[in-house]
């Protein structure tokens, strides 16, 4: 029995058969797309319940695809890029993805975070109140980023560290500062939306 229905987008093929052979292997049903166009025209028809999209590609973005996705489907997703720069990672956090994880990562990395963004989309869902007739798509929106994911892959990014070591790093920096994990993690998300202010207009 699938796990549930989720669609991957990336432009590069030998990454876009990595993932969808790796979670189709993990009991996922997999809908793939090498492009922006093909990703919201799939994702209309099929209705997918997470989507893994990358972040560069030619043409639609998918920043562009995420917007539809949560605009128009109330589709949670996710991102998985080889950039963390200070306007990405505000982006990421505006649009709501439920997760942010920064290449390379082998799909053992991945899988698991893919498991846990489907356990808290689903969570989030089921939490909510019924949608009432007069409900804007807004209020059905995904929950938004966790900051410690988002922490943990700016870190991944910048040192070079697998998720692990990147997820152990913010503990210690967390510990030795006397701040709990998510507070930290904000502080550090925190940061980041300062520089993306005071950066240049």
């Amino acid at each position: 029995m699938s796990k549930g229905k989720i669609l991957v987008v990336d432009d590069d093929r030998l990454v876009l058969a990595t993932l969808s052979y790796g979670l189709t292997q993990a009991g996922f049903e997999v809908i793939d797309a090498d492009n922006g166009d093909d990703a919201i025209l799939l994702a209309r028809e099929h209705r997918p319940q997470l989507a893994l999209l990358d972040i560069r590609m030619e043409g639609l973005t998918g920043f562009d695809v995420a917007a539809y996705l949560r605009e128009y489907l109330q589709t949670p997703f996710m991102f998985l890029s080889a950039f963390a720069d200070v306007a990405t990672v505000a982006k990421v956090k505006e649009l709501g993805a439920v997760a942010y994880l920064v290449k390379p990562l082998d799909i053992s990395q991945i899988v698991p975070a893919v498991e846990a963004a489907f356990a808290r989309s689903t969570a989030s869902t089921s939490a909510a109140p019924a949608a009432t007739a007069s409900a804007t798509p807004a209020a059905q929106a995904p929950a938004p980023l966790d900051p410690t994911a988002l922490a943990v892959g700016v870190l991944m990014h910048r040192y070079s560290l697998s998720r692990d070591e990147a997820l152990a790093r913010l503990e210690g920096v967390a510990a030795s500062e006397g701040h709990s994990l998510p507070a930290q993690a904000l502080r550090i998300v925190e940061a980041l939306e300062l520089l993306a202010r005071s950066g240049p207009r």
